[in-house]
């Protein structure tokens, strides 16, 4: 019971943070994802060094999250500074380049793990800026849309919730057994169509895109976000670790509560980017 009500609690404080710093305003969403994706980079940081013969310099790969996320985050308020991830990309060099000096027992491995923080959790919140700053570049001129990346909140919110439901009342057939024994087609199939019925709704209340629109942005992170949630539980299986901190009590930590935004987010631009050719 004391478990339950420090979930409670902790869940209820994250949505309202979230919700909140997001509607309130580029500032508050910018400070907000920042700071979440340089706790998330770290703490993926550390889970990997935990590993025989890993070593990735925890601090710069944090900085470099931090910074991609700043990059998107100005070029989002002036679409016309493309200038501004230079300075990244000598970040990139540095971690290469550094492997040549530090005489570790396997580069490959530090490597491989230093782009994966940027790529698997540096991006995707960066990606988020993408999703809120619509630009419109024959004028330069960008507009802070906060339905947007909180529709991908919102619909894995749904997609998580009618997947738990309908998988306790209807589940049997098992989803991907051997990464996550839990999860089942009909769970699945369950929270696809809520999500659908929230997308539905988001049309009626912010018609910026079409009914089908908004229903096929609901697909797009219903299947991308559970291949997020799967890709963690794999990645989680293969470290022998059940949650990925403690940062947040009841919970887990940060990487256990974006596990699906991480792959959301960059299908939702693709699919925007899509729609926008249309």
């Amino acid at each position: 019971m004391k478990n339950f009500i420090q979930r409670a609690i902790t869940g209820i404080l994250f949505v309202a943070v979230l919700v909140g710093c997001i509607i309130g305003g580029p500032l508050s969403f910018g400070f907000l994802f920042c700071l979440i994706s340089a706790l998330a980079t770290f703490e993926f940081c550390n889970l990997v060094n935990r590993q025989e013969e890993v070593s990735i310099n925890r601090n710069i790969c944090t900085l470099g999250s931090i910074f991609l996320f700043f990059c998107f985050f100005y070029y989002g308020i002036n679409p016309a500074e493309t200038g501004i991830f230079i300075p990244y990309l000598a970040l990139l060099i540095y971690l290469l380049v550094s492997e040549l000096y530090l005489k570790k027992k396997n580069p490959i491995n530090n490597w491989a793990y230093s782009m994966m923080s940027q790529l698997y959790v540096g991006l995707p919140f960066a990606l988020l800026n993408v999703l809120a700053f619509q630009n419109n570049m024959e004028i330069s001129v960008s507009q802070y849309v906060f339905i947007l990346p909180l529709s991908v909140f919102i619909f894995n919110w749904v997609n998580d919730t009618g997947a738990y439901c309908t998988g306790m009342l209807f589940g049997k057939h098992r989803l991907f057994e051997r990464i996550s024994p839990k999860k089942s087609w009909e769970g699945s199939i369950g929270g696809a169509i809520f999500s659908i019925l929230a997308g539905f709704a988001l049309s009626y209340l912010f018609p910026i895109m079409s009914t089908w629109q908004w229903i096929g942005m609901a697909l797009t992170v219903v299947v991308f976000g559970t291949w997020g949630d799967l890709t963690e539980s794999l990645m989680k299986r293969h470290l022998g670790i059940k949650d990925s901190g403690n940062i947040l009590p009841g919970h887990g930590g940060l990487l256990d509560r974006f596990d699906s935004t991480l792959m959301a987010v960059p299908a939702a631009v693709v699919y925007l980017y899509i729609v926008s050719l249309l």
